[in-house]
């Protein structure tokens, strides 16, 4: 696991602001990633963006510390290179283990601003196999990332994690609702995403009409939930009239600007504003020009503020949630342990086979030349199984060392032995990668 690195931005460094200066839209992330790759020399690479974190989580060249990557993402991500110090203050970084823990923690929403929101775990898949068709998912994050997903079911499944209001999405639903009490009239939701996707399972489908660039989109989310679909070109020049809308597209730049906007305020069939609930980062509608037509705009700066102010209550509420993710990351490290280790801890009982071999043919030379065929085979099993115990207990050392401390402990161990037997198994051990001691790399 020391080569997994993770660096990254969340929602407390900055709000939605800073995180739109690193946010791909989702149509470029395939060729972006691979560049991005490139840019910064990582061998494997998941590129994830959310309204609440931009992360990229990599394997490092075994080299240089994950700390160094940060200053390599930024300028590949903001297309300039940081002033001094700027990347550190920027990016958080994780290494080894404790990237590990901290993708399991963000996949079960346990690091969300709203802990427990469900919609991370399909955003982290997205971006896993958004990666995997550009090729740059290998052995070790394809591991991870599927273990991470794993661990998202098991705690959704297993405690109270998802019960409740947990998603981001669920209190634009309350702002959209208290609009609707007020007032009959249509919603619009603008972009199919899994913000959008909740909503429309949250309102009343005959009030929903489903805005997308793609219109074929917009239809299967319009069946879906009994609304209407209209394409987002359509949309601008003739807007529908709403009470409400809620935008989540992943474009980097506004979708609908002042002249909609205006038009908008229009034709609001309750004779107030609509209501404008913006989930994007970016924006999907500049405050600016929300302000001067009108509008009321509530934007994911204030969505997560009001999830953040319950946040440290619930996060106690979780703690099943989060003896389950100490319990797969125990286990992950076990069998990242036995996978690892394994050719060191063959050769080692190969080692002990030869050498019991070796004996029991020295002493049917000489001491027990006078033995028959028979008694000499009961020596060798004898010989085999004795080898087989003494090779059992620095196994089950060496495993442990792994495990518990890492492989610097396992190549401290192999240092000290000098002889062939020491040659012997440091060359096994370079068969299998290495496991790093958990840490995450400071601020």
């Amino acid at each position: 696991m020391d080569r997994i690195g993770v660096v990254g931005i969340a929602w407390t460094k900055g709000g939605a602001s800073a995180l739109a200066r690193f946010t791909v839209p989702q149509e470029e992330r395939p060729r972006r990633a691979a560049a991005l790759a490139r840019a910064v020399g990582a061998e494997e690479l998941v590129y994830l963006a959310t309204c609440n974190r931009v992360e990229v989580a990599f394997v490092t060249d075994g080299e240089a510390p994950v700390s160094s990557y940060r200053g390599r993402i930024f300028a590949a991500l903001a297309g300039i290179e940081p002033a001094p110090g700027e990347a550190a203050r920027t990016f958080r970084a994780w290494a080894g283990e404790g990237a590990v823990e901290h993708l399991f923690l963000v996949a079960a929403g346990l690091a969300s601003a709203r802990p427990g929101e469900t919609e991370i775990a399909g955003q982290l898949r997205l971006a896993f196999e958004t990666a995997k068709e550009a090729g740059l998912v290998g052995p070790r994050l394809e591991l991870v990332l599927d273990e991470a997903l794993k661990v998202a079911g098991r705690v959704h499944a297993a405690t109270a994690v998802g019960e409740g209001k947990v998603s981001l999405a669920e209190l634009a639903l309350d702002r959209v609702r208290a609009r609707l009490a007020a007032g009959p009239g249509r919603v619009a939701l603008v972009g199919v995403s899994p913000m959008t996707e909740r909503c429309a399972k949250g309102l009343p489908g005959g009030r929903i009409v489903v805005v997308n660039r793609t219109l074929a989109r917009a239809e299967a989310l319009a069946a879906s939930c009994g609304g209407a679909a209209v394409g987002l070109e359509e949309f601008r020049r003739d807007p529908a009239p709403v009470v409400a809308l809620v935008l989540a597209t992943g474009a980097k730049t506004p979708v609908l600007t002042r002249g909609t906007l205006e038009k908008l305020a229009a034709r609001s069939p309750s004779g107030e504003p609509p209501l404008v609930v913006d989930m994007a980062v970016p924006p999907n509608v500049d405050p600016a020009d929300a302000d001067a037509a009108g509008l009321p705009r509530i934007g994911m700066d204030e969505i997560i503020r009001e999830a953040e102010r319950n946040r440290s209550e619930r996060i106690v509420e979780l703690a099943d949630a989060r003896a389950l993710v100490d319990e797969a990351l125990a286990a992950l490290r076990r069998k990242l342990a036995d996978r690892l280790m394994a050719p060191l801890i063959a050769a080692l009982q190969r080692r002990y086979q030869r050498t019991a071999d070796e004996g029991v043919e020295r002493l049917v030379r000489k001491e027990l030349r006078g033995l028959g065929d028979d008694e000499r085979e009961a020596v060798r099993r004898w010989a085999e199984t004795l080898a087989r115990r003494f090779a059992h207990i620095p196994s089950l050392g060496i495993r442990a060392l792994a495990e518990e401390i890492g492989s610097g402990a396992v190549e401290t161990f192999l240092s000290g032995l000098g002889d062939e037997l020491g040659a012997e198994l440091r060359a096994a051990a370079r068969g299998g990668a290495a496991i790093a001691a958990p840490r995450e790399e400071a601020p």
